[in-house]
């Protein structure tokens, strides 16, 4: 898999745009900001969106897709808690334990979606073993855990999203998320601080 970042807005939103060769498909994960930065990349690299896969509802995240479905002339993917206090025109609804393709000719390969609520409801992470990545939206960054005091946060439920993500993500897992730098989950286990006080009971 080929991973670009878009790094854009007020608060270094991080987007991204999955592929596996140039001249074929490509999926975009949260654009929320500055849609003609991905519109340019797609036509340097003559990709076409089949896609706009979104990890939550909120509008840093979500703020540039709805110009780019109407550029590109597809749809977008989030999870059905979500879809109900958003905006933005959603026609493919994921569900706990989804396995969404990202299949390309001959190069097989699928993303897991991981419900992952407490920053929102409908949170969701996108996990793919093959790759070994994972884009984690608002639920889990380097160094931190996304926040549970905002409409639809619930701490109760971020403490099992982040048992749920020690489960399935082993230590050369790359996680890639919505804000701040990527890195692996050994430097999460090593230096998160907050992810390592909820996985043992504790408060952050």
């Amino acid at each position: 898999m080929i991973i670009q970042r878009f790094q854009c807005g007020p608060i270094l939103e991080n987007g991204y745009v999955i592929y596996q060769h140039d001249h074929g498909k490509c999926w975009i994960i949260d654009p929320g900001y500055e849609p003609e930065q991905y519109v340019r990349f797609m036509q340097e690299h003559d990709l076409g969106v089949q896609e706009i896969l979104l990890t939550h509802r909120h509008d840093d995240h979500i703020g540039a897709a709805k110009a780019l479905m109407k550029r590109f002339q597809c749809t977008a993917a989030m999870h059905k808690e979500d879809m109900l206090s958003c905006s933005l025109p959603v026609d493919h609804l994921f569900q706990k334990n989804d396995v969404y393709s990202i299949s390309d000719g001959s190069d097989e390969e699928f993303l897991l979606v991981l419900h992952t609520p407490g920053h929102t409801r409908g949170s969701v992470c996108f996990l793919s073993r093959k790759s070994k990545v994972c884009f984690t939206g608002d639920t889990l960054f380097d160094t931190d855990l996304g926040r549970t005091d905002l409409p639809g946060g619930r701490e109760e439920e971020m403490v099992r999203s982040v048992q749920l993500l020690d489960e399935q993500l082993r230590d050369d897992i790359h996680i890639y998320p919505g804000h701040e730098g990527d890195c692996t989950m050994r430097d999460v286990r090593m230096n998160n601080v907050e992810f390592l006080a909820l996985l043992h009971g504790q408060s952050r």
